[in-house]
């Protein structure tokens, strides 16, 4: 079976740091894969809110997530801090991709946890159909 294998921006736009809370933590002793989601989740909402966006209107349009990838490189473990950096890519007349790269330190050196992608689509939830991406948006989020 191949892997995912997700390609890095080299420069990201945005960072973020996100605390690994208690309910964070599985049985396993660390985070699980559903954790590390709504870890980019997070940090894709603080992305967004820094260009002045949410995920319900980026420039006058919704977005919805398309699809996603994520590469698990190293374990999380409650205390840690998640330096999140995002950058948004790729952009199309009604799509966009965005680009995680989640990082902890340790012993003063930065450790890849994971590496994802996400693909946004600007969507419409009155008229349950996809929008274009405002022309507003296209130039912002880069």
């Amino acid at each position: 079976m191949s892997r995912i294998k997700i390609d890095l921006p080299e420069n990201f736009s945005f960072t973020a740091s996100i605390p690994i809370r208690i309910t964070d933590i599985n049985y396993g002793g660390h985070t699980g894969n559903d954790t590390i989601l709504s870890l980019i989740h997070e940090a894709r909402i603080q992305f967004l809110k820094s260009k002045g966006y949410t995920e319900m209107n980026i420039a006058g349009a919704g977005m919805i997530m398309a699809d996603v990838g994520i590469e698990f490189k190293s374990e999380l473990f409650y205390g840690d801090i998640v330096i999140a950096s995002v950058t948004a890519a790729n952009i199309s007349k009604v799509s966009f991709d965005v680009y995680y790269k989640l990082e902890k330190e340790v012993n003063g050196k930065r450790v890849l946890v994971a590496a994802a992608k996400t693909g946004m689509v600007c969507y419409d939830y009155k008229n349950k159909k996809i929008a274009a991406i405002p022309e507003d948006a296209k130039k912002n989020l880069l």
